[in-house]
């Protein structure tokens, strides 16, 4: 057996549980101090911020949970989820709370709890039915003046070919004269595209014949396809429908959208290479689509309906556009002390079913006094 000198053995073992206690404390988060320093961010039905008073579904939650719990705190305006979350890394705040999703990236910074609603990113765009420039706007499309132009080509040419093989033997009906020869053959062509057949014309040599049979072989299909051309073009045009814009998400790229700074949102549109506006607040992206200077806002599904109830008036409406779905939790640091305490009075609130109670009448625009 070997054998330590008592002071050395005495030194090793204070050595040893020093060691133990720092690791201890290192891994515990600090304590924590009240009143909760707790920021709010957002916007209506779920956060708001009015004469002193913090109003939303959020709002309502935390302070039902903070009661259930006796948690003492003190709310905090903040201007935005991005520079939210950054204070509670840095410490500022203890809790963030709000319509914030619930992202892989900001996992790696912060802690949430668990999800209290289910939201889905959506578009708002223009509801007002289009102008009449926007109505005539498709007859001067490069595709239909090209087919038109063509159109015009062909029976010009095949004007001069009917012109060239009668003129001699059918002087009466194209002269030998080039402009009234010519234009009597593009008269026959068109009467034979449109299929109306006047019969005022008619080719009496052999490769007038043969020019006119192989023309009205091709006005078979052109003719069918031209008339389906006008009835689309028609259809647009007196239509009382707006045309829609964006069907699919591809329909983004290159595409002005107005966006919230630090949201999901802007995350999405950018993902889906539109051109970015931001704006501070949904207020200022909502107004950058007022002027017309973007062609939507992207934003959380439930904000963008309680403005449209909140503004019944307002031209705009939700596209039909799927984007993301995603789940609205509260904010803590890494490591907290109370996220266990806060989901289980979550959890019960959930259970009672005094959470949906708490969305279904803050997102129908009534508020409780």
């Amino acid at each position: 057996m070997i054998m330590f000198p008592t002071g050395l053995l005495s030194l090793a073992l204070w050595l040893t549980l020093t060691g133990s206690t720092l690791a201890v404390v290192q891994s515990e988060s600090p304590p924590v101090k009240y009143p909760l320093k707790v920021g709010v961010v957002g916007s209506p039905p779920f956060s708001s911020y009015t004469n002193q008073t913090f109003k939303g579904i959020s709002v309502e939650l935390w302070q039902e949970l903070a009661a259930n719990t006796n948690l003492k705190y003190q709310f905090i305006a903040q201007p935005g989820v991005k520079t939210g979350i950054n204070r509670v890394t840095s410490g500022e705040l203890d809790v963030l709370i709000g319509p914030i999703s619930i992202t892989a990236a900001r996992f790696k910074r912060v802690t949430f709890t668990q999800p209290y609603f289910k939201a889905q990113i959506g578009l708002l765009v223009s509801g007002e039915s289009p102008s009449v420039w926007n109505r005539i706007k498709p007859l001067f499309q490069v595709a239909v003046i090209s087919s038109v132009g063509g159109l015009f080509v062909i029976l010009f040419i095949v004007g001069n070919l009917i012109w060239i093989a009668e003129s001699r033997r059918n002087e009466e009906q194209f002269p030998k004269s080039y402009f009234r020869g010519v234009g009597n053959g593009i008269w026959f062509a068109l009467v034979t595209l449109t299929t109306v057949g006047y019969g005022d014309k008619a080719p009496v040599t052999k490769t007038g014949k043969a020019v006119t049979s192989i023309w009205m072989l091709i006005t078979m299909v052109a003719a069918s396809s031209l008339t389906a051309g006008i009835a689309t073009v028609m259809t647009l045009l007196l239509s009382q429908d707006h045309t829609e814009q964006f069907t699919q998400l591809q329909d983004l790229q290159g595409k002005q959208i107005a966006v919230v700074t630090g949201t999901t949102g802007a995350e999405w549109a950018k993902n889906y290479q539109a051109r970015l506006l931001e704006s501070p607040n949904l207020e200022g992206a909502i107004e950058r689509l007022k002027s017309g200077k973007a062609k939507g806002v992207m934003f959380d599904v439930p904000a963008l309906k309680y403005y449209l109830y909140q503004h019944p008036d307002a031209a705009f409406r939700i596209a039909n556009l799927s984007i993301s779905l995603e789940d609205y939790g509260f904010v803590l640091p890494l490591n907290s002390q109370l996220v266990r305490e806060i989901n289980l009075a979550l959890i019960q609130l959930k259970e009672s079913g005094r959470v949906e109670e708490i969305i279904e009448r803050e997102i129908q625009g009534v508020s409780q006094e």
